[in-house]
């Protein structure tokens, strides 16, 4: 969600998706499994804890007003009611290392390939990009609970269905990780199967569609496994970006698949990391 720094009132929100509030509620309820509310403090707890672990020089009370708490005191009731502690004592790096001995159980090798690339280390020589993209326009496909097995090659695979009847197979395709499985619950992580398509062109058949703005990326081109593509991330957030000019833009890390999203299978993947980044 885009707008979770400002006001979401449940009326608004209905009517943004043109329906009754009432019936609004019964239909996301029973899409997202909670009601909006505790959804939406949810995801404001977790973008805290991703921009204290991105931008770890901001003050409790930034982080809270960028989250889209109304105050520090708001932020840390809530934060307290969920974590069991305030934030300040909350211990992001034993949190870390949590999710990802979970991401890492995931894995039928129990995850030895994903082994935390350290601060400093690059071993696979990557070099980051800086390119500009333009606006565009992306349908897509959202997966909740992503890291099912075979949940998010199912949708790639009904999107291509969906834009090769409609001769759009031939666009950009994409990926946008909107949660950090370092930060976020695995079964609560999102991940939306996109394709690049004309503005003019009619979405439907269950087919969403999300206008993004133009922006810089640190661009990296990977051609291996998905410990690959953990370590270009561990090594773009952990070593490139405290040492470049840049801080994360307000964008999720996306990927542009070379070609078809699994041409290649599931052990092999081609494609571009892409970090929006911005000036610091």
């Amino acid at each position: 969600m885009r707008h979770l720094a400002e006001p979401l009132p449940l009326h608004e929100v209905a009517r943004a998706a043109h329906l009754s509030p009432y019936h609004f509620h019964r239909v996301f309820r029973a899409i997202t499994g909670e009601t909006l509310n505790p959804f939406v403090t949810r995801l404001r707890l977790e973008r805290s804890l991703s921009l204290r672990l991105r931008h770890p020089r901001r003050t409790l009370t930034e982080v809270a007003l960028a989250s889209g708490f109304t105050s520090l005191s708001d932020f840390s009731r809530c934060f307290k009611q969920r974590f069991g502690i305030s934030p300040s004592a909350f211990d992001l790096a034993a949190h870390r290392a949590h999710q990802r001995e979970s991401l890492q159980r995931t894995l039928p090798d129990g995850g030895e390939r994903l082994a935390r690339l350290p601060p400093g280390q690059n071993p696979d020589g990557f070099e980051v990009r800086l390119r500009r993209l333009p606006a565009r326009t992306v349908a897509y496909l959202r997966v909740a609970d992503s890291y099912r097995e075979g949940a998010v090659v199912d949708a790639a695979s009904r999107l291509f269905e969906w834009a090769d009847t409609r001769g759009l197979a031939g666009g950009q395709w994409l990926g946008y990780m909107w949660d950090d499985p370092e930060v976020v619950a695995l079964a609560n992580c999102r991940y939306d199967v996109g394709l690049t398509v004309p503005d003019e062109v009619p979405i439907g058949g269950g087919v969403s569609r999300c206008r993004f703005a133009p922006v810089q990326v640190a661009e990296l081109t990977l051609r291996g496994g998905i410990d690959l593509e953990l370590r270009a991330l561990d090594w773009l957030y952990g070593t490139w970006l405290p040492s470049s000019d840049f801080v994360p833009a307000d964008q999720p890390c996306f990927e542009a698949w070379i070609g078809r999203p699994f041409a290649h299978g599931l052990e092999h993947f081609e494609l571009e990391v892409w970090l929006p980044v911005q000036r610091a």
